[in-house]
């Protein structure tokens, strides 16, 4: 059922003498008499600055207030849609009067349930062991491809296997027990509601397992994110994207060589959803209508679908739309689904990918004041070129800064997807049997391949450990050697101790020897700096992926669970919230934008006494209510320091600086006292390797020794050898010594007491003796 609603018919705005002030409420107009003259800082007043200037740019007032249904013509003869919480603009593509029905006050902490309904080649290698070896026509390199090549009959048959084995309720239950997540990003096909080519039949029961996680997150409490990943031609030529666009075959090119059988993809990959692509130009001479209406179906059938349940938290109409996407036509796709999700389920998330174009000048103002929107970023370091720890520490805490930037200019932000990987080495990740040009950059550690998930009677499992990497082969090589899958690098101790300057990452092994092996070190320290930066500032985060087939923690949402590099609990840790204090030069405060009207901050306040009240810690006192009974720049100032508090006390249990639009967060300078650490932490690098001391060091060590033996053996032999002893004191070097009065001097060289002068005399006497004799 539709939500936009008739609005009341009311007279002019231009006839001055009428009784009214319009105050726009939820879902109708109410009118408040028994004032005349109504102008325009009345209006103000009322609506907010914003919201006016707005109003008045593109809206006459009479035509607005009788506007029929959902369709309102604006001064410009655009058309503007009335829904039950806001109006929308079609011609500026923004909003206003947004309610805030639904403030997006809680951060998302998520994982994807990648691989399962679209197929992915490195995710799920079980699934495609199968194609190697074989000739063209013959091999799947993604979703589209393994319903052609192997039928409809045989590969949805493979397909339910997949589906029963790859997400269970055992692992949802997991999931949900972890308590660091609270909501599933579920990829899905445009081909499960839209079925065309090979994949009619092919998907036949998928709808119902997708219903049934449903149920499943609905019962342990976890929010579901539909993420429609892929589209007719794809979007970016990804096998990501059901179909990986821009592909030959090659053989006969190389038969003169081995006689492989061989592919290109990478050096030609195109993305035809939005029309026939230009590789020349990198630009769409002409728009494929058709394609773009097609997705919008696809958009219409999941809402229409899923409208109902419980657990669905919203919908991302179209995943990863490559960089040369035409951004006129892709806002405009995005503001289409808009109002096709709106009108139905009124209160779903829009979440739109950033087309790999995370930039203000792109994306800032774009639907402004239209709820329940936010802009997804995808942010990996697996393509990033070889580096130190250090290196990729500040490159995760960098990214709160560009994210800061992006929720002030646009509004919420969620970064749809991450992992740990640092290297390009997870076998498939760019292609069933390809690379890109170039990758991966360092050699890859390799590790026994995986059995089946699915169980014994998967075709071309297990792999088979006598051959070598076998065919078709693509640009780049990736694939299993001898029964051994490559997967992500080991990180090595730094021997130096320092690791700020240590180069041991150079020079490290692809597999660490046990004792030099720092890898649960450094992933544990980077996953909680890229918590820190994508859990503090924005509006949360899915990770990428819940689980794989081979044994990758740093793509395994689970594995690094267990491995305790991602801490479990409500991410309400210390060692979260100061994970990037070496890294930071910023800090960042929640404060309330300009022109707020005075109701969206008495919601706003009393939101926040509610919660406060609620949990009982810090409870509101009479003081904090009285804010509700305040006016103007009074309610302003001290809503303000509602606002601010509560998100610094709140943020590291989930809380967003939202609070239904009206506020922002704002880059200040951090203050360093000396109180403060600047270093890194304690534990960080508690195991330290030594190369040990120089050769120079050894030789004054070695003397110093030599030395200290000769005094001691000396000492013991005066003490213990009666004739040493004499010999020693006869010695014209040991007259000095012999004749001295000090105690201590005589009691350390063994020396008889001397009891008074005539003594002393009679030694010295006896000691000149021996020599007047001998020179007789």
């Amino acid at each position: 059922m539709s939500e936009a609603e008739d609005t009341s018919s009311s007279s002019s705005f231009a006839d001055k003498s009428a009784d009214l002030i319009v105050d726009v409420k939820i879902g109708a107009v109410d009118l408040i008499k028994n004032k005349t003259n109504v102008g325009v800082e009345d209006l103000f007043t009322i609506f907010g600055r914003s919201d006016m200037k707005l109003l008045f740019a593109t809206l006459a007032g009479a035509a607005w207030l009788s506007g029929a249904s959902a369709g309102i013509m604006t001064t410009d003869g655009s058309e503007a849609t009335k829904f039950k919480h806001f109006v929308a603009l079609n011609s500026s593509k923004t909003c206003f009067g947004d309610e805030h029905a639904r403030p997006f006050n809680n951060q998302i902490r998520g994982v994807s349930l990648g691989g399962w309904m679209v197929l992915e080649p490195w995710i799920t290698p079980s699934m495609f062991y199968q194609f190697l070896g074989k000739g063209e026509g013959e091999v799947a390199f993604d979703t589209y491809t393994f319903c052609e090549v192997l039928g409809t009959e045989e590969a949805n048959k493979q397909l339910r296997r997949h589906w029963d084995s790859w997400v269970t309720k055992e692992i949802i239950q997991e999931l949900a027990n972890s308590g660091a997540v609270n909501s599933l990003r579920l990829p899905i096909g445009d081909y499960m509601y839209k079925p065309y080519g090979p994949y009619a039949g092919c998907f036949e029961g998928a709808l119902e397992k997708v219903e049934e996680v449903l149920d499943w997150a609905y019962e342990m409490g976890l929010s579901v994110l539909l993420d429609v990943h892929t589209i007719k031609d794809s979007q970016n030529g990804f096998d990501n994207s059901g179909q990986a666009m821009g592909f030959k075959w090659t053989t006969e090119l190389n038969s003169e060589f081995a006689g492989d059988v061989s592919f290109q993809h990478w050096p030609i990959r195109s993305a035809n959803w939005m029309g026939e692509f230009d590789p020349e130009t990198a630009s769409y001479p002409k728009i494929n209508k058709e394609n773009i209406q097609h997705a919008l179906d696809v958009v219409s059938a999941v809402v229409a679908e899923y409208s109902g349940h419980p657990a669905v938290l919203g919908i991302e109409p179209l995943n990863e739309p490559w960089q040369y996407t035409p951004i006129e036509e892709l806002k405009r796709f995005y503001w289409e689904g808009y109002l096709i999700v709106k009108k139905e389920a009124p209160y779903w998330k829009y979440i739109m990918h950033d087309s790999f174009r995370f930039d203000t000048k792109v994306w800032g103002g774009f639907m402004s004041g239209c709820p329940e929107r936010a802009l997804d970023t995808h942010i990996y370091q697996a393509w990033r070129d070889p580096d130190s720890r250090i290196g990729f520490y500040q490159d995760a805490c960098s990214q709160k800064r560009k994210i800061a930037k992006m929720e002030q200019e646009f509004g919420p932000v969620i970064v749809g997807e991450w992992s740990l990987a640092t290297d390009n080495c997870a076998m498939w990740l760019n292609g069933f049997n390809d690379n890109l040009p170039g990758f991966p950059r360092l050699p890859c550690k390799y590790i026994p391949c995986a059995d089946p998930y699915m169980g014994e009677g998967q075709p071309g499992t297990p792999v088979d450990n006598t051959k070598p990497i076998q065919g078709p082969f693509g640009t780049g090589m990736s694939g299993p050697h001898f029964g051994l899958c490559p997967v992500g690098r080991d990180w090595l101790r730094e021997a130096s101790g320092n690791p700020q300057t240590g180069r041991d990452w150079v020079r490290t092994p692809p597999d660490a020897p046990k004792h030099y092996d720092d890898t649960d070190n450094v992933m544990t320290h980077l996953a909680l700096k890229k918590i820190n930066a994508f859990s503090g500032i924005g509006h949360g985060f899915y990770f990428w992926n819940f689980r794989t087939d081979l044994d990758e923690p740093r793509w395994s949402y689970m594995l690094a669970l267990k491995k305790g590099w991602i801490p479990s609990g409500n991410l309400n840790d210390e060692k979260i919230n100061n994970a990037c204090w070496s890294e930071d030069r910023f800090e960042y405060k929640c404060v309330l934008k300009r022109d707020v009207s005075d109701k969206a901050l008495k919601d706003v306040a009393g939101f926040i006494l509610e919660s406060r009240n609620k949990t009982g810690t810090n409870p509101p006192t009479q003081a904090d209510y009285d804010i509700l009974e305040m006016e103007g720049s009074e309610l302003s100032k001290n809503a303000a320091v509602l606002v601010t508090d509560y998100f610094e006390s709140h943020k590291t249990l989930g809380a967003t600086c939202d609070f239904g639009g009206i506020a922002m967060l704002v880059e200040v300078n951090r203050t360093i006292t000396d109180d403060d650490s600047l270093g890194f932490d304690d534990d960080e690098y508690y195991f330290v390797v030594h190369e040990g001391p120089n050769v120079m060091v050894i030789a004054l060590i070695a003397a110093l020794c030599v030395l200290f033996g000769s005094v001691v053996g000396f000492l013991v032999s005066m003490h213990c050898n009666k004739k040493f002893n004499e010999k020693v004191r006869k010695s014209k070097y040991f007259k000095r010594v012999n004749s001295s009065q000090n105690s201590l001097v005589r009691r350390s060289f063994a020396l008889p007491n001397i009891e008074n002068s005539e003594e002393l005399e009679k030694l010295l006497r006896q000691q000149d003796e021996p020599g007047k004799n001998n020179a007789k």
